[in-house]
């Protein structure tokens, strides 16, 4: 039984996704039951896993289809933490996704895709191989582009073609770097580095490259995030889903991967590549707070936003001393709480409020409390001010930074918390302390709208509060470079 728990895993996002499409639009009970059990099932097979493989059990299950090509699902610690992040975050967002939407046209489309989007990044998260990350990396391409041209108008189709753009080049030079390396190599597993092959240094130079690009259009690192900020055309639960746990953090996984699990810290740093990665994460960190101070509507200073903090996960990859790299997996789940929390929030003020635009934010705090604390949380978490789960993650980033002998990084930091405070704290003081012009009473509902965002907000800074808990994210990413990555 527990040989097919990955699997298991896998199927209570793919099952429902596949039934879902066969459904009628307004079948909407059979749809959203479908939806959430598997929602369910899933958390509860996770939360059945986690004690075992903090024990150190690793759960696999392997399909084979030829000699040397097959198909490895693998639950281990890393799998866990971003396999949780995913089911959590799945529920809620279904749970806001059936409230945002109603009676709307399409729904059996967008669940459809919706679930399949989460089944392939519960795909990638399982992936014991280059080869089934792969297959996993393109479902997630596929299953993402009609969420994002869901709404089927100019700005949509514009989006999903720019999406298509930037990702399938990508595919191409990740597909590259697999084929090129395993033809040394052979089938490369994610248990151990898998060597150099007899393959010389600027060969796995170049592959390295390749796998960055590859991997950097989804992590939205400079200049392969163009597709990000376009992509805000979607609905909110789209917008939140691909922000949060989907599209951007698999790109961030994958990095992970490929850094320590396919090349080894040490064969990273005989090669070279780490400094120049790292160089380009804290690029990407500056930019992407600057480009997000200049934003004018609200979910496009989100999404800038995005793309400087999903780099912080990467940064702390590349640097590869031990606080660096926790503070750098911690912050995977650090910022998708957060982040999903402020584009719950975006969502409801555009739903319920009308509000699009940075200026029509004033005063909405008293006429939408629940949501207003939700996106306040967020914010504050973003800067980095303690105790919330921002600031656990600059922090240990911070000391990795100086672990690693790069002083620099704090200077990075410190840009990127005051770039935050810009451009967060004037939103913020619109919310709560500008007289609005119109003061008309929206309303907060219904409450499967405002429920989820209160939640992951909370959440956001109870992860923080608790962070020396040893199942708070920080104490599992920790368990988990002490036991794979720096033993």
């Amino acid at each position: 039984m527990s040989a097919l728990l990955p699997l298991l895993i896998l199927m209570t996002s793919l099952v429902p996704a596949l039934v879902t499409f066969f459904l009628r639009d307004d079948q909407h009970l059979l749809r959203n039951g479908l939806n959430l059990g598997g929602a369910l099932l899933k958390l509860g097979l996770i939360l059945y896993m986690l004690n075992a493989v903090a024990g150190g059990q690793v759960y696999e299950t392997r399909f084979n289809f030829a000699p040397g090509l097959y198909l490895l699902l693998r639950a281990d610690a890393l799998s866990l933490l971003f396999l949780t992040l995913s089911a959590l975050l799945w529920l809620l967002t279904t749970i806001y996704a059936i409230a945002y939407f109603g009676n709307k046209p399409d729904l059996s489309r967008f669940f459809g895709f919706f679930s399949l989007c989460v089944a392939a990044t519960t795909g990638i998260a399982l992936s014991g191989t280059l080869i089934s990350f792969f297959i996993f990396y393109e479902l997630l391409t596929l299953s993402t582009w009609p969420l994002v041209v869901h709404k089927q108008n100019a700005a949509s189709l514009a989006a999903g073609r720019s999406y298509l753009g930037y990702a399938l080049p990508g595919s191409v030079a990740l597909l590259v770097a697999i084929l090129w390396l395993e033809s040394a190599l052979g089938p490369v597993e994610f248990a151990v580095p898998a060597g150099t092959g007899g393959l010389e240094r600027w060969e796995l130079q170049a592959i390295f490259a390749l796998f960055i690009a590859g991997l950097g259009v989804k992590a939205a690192l400079v200049p392969l995030h163009g597709w990000l900020p376009g992509a805000m055309a979607a609905p909110a639960p789209v917008s939140a889903l691909l922000h949060a746990v989907a599209v951007v953090k698999a790109g961030a996984f994958g990095i992970v991967r490929v850094i320590y699990d396919v090349f080894g810290i040490a064969l990273v740093a005989e090669l070279g590549v780490g400094l120049p990665l790292a160089a380009l994460a804290s690029v990407t960190i500056l930019w992407g707070s600057i480009r997000a101070l200049q934003q004018t509507e609200v979910k496009k200073r989100l999404a800038f936003s995005t793309v400087s903090q999903v780099s912080y996960i990467i940064l702390g990859a590349a640097l590869a001393g031990p606080y660096a790299v926790i503070g750098g997996l911690v912050h995977l789940v650090h910022q998708g709480l957060m982040k999903i929390s402020l584009f719950f929030c975006a969502g409801i003020y555009q739903e319920r409020a009308g509000i699009n635009r940075i200026e029509e934010l004033n005063g909405i705090g008293a006429r939408m409390p629940w949501t207003s604390v939700a996106f306040s949380l967020g914010a504050l978490g973003m800067i980095g001010i303690p105790p919330m789960a921002g600031f656990v993650s600059k922090l240990y980033l911070g000391i990795g930074g100086l672990q690693s002998g790069a002083p620099w990084v704090i200077a990075v930091l410190a840009g990127s918390t005051l770039l935050n405070a810009l451009y967060f704290l004037p939103l913020l003081y619109r919310i709560w302390f500008v007289v609005p012009a119109d003061p008309t009473l929206p309303g907060e509902r219904p409450l499967g709208l405002i429920a989820p965002a209160v939640l992951t907000a909370f959440a956001a800074l109870a992860v923080g509060v608790l962070a020396g808990a040893p199942f708070s994210p920080l104490g599992w990413a920790t368990l988990i470079v002490e036991r794979k990555y720096l033993p």
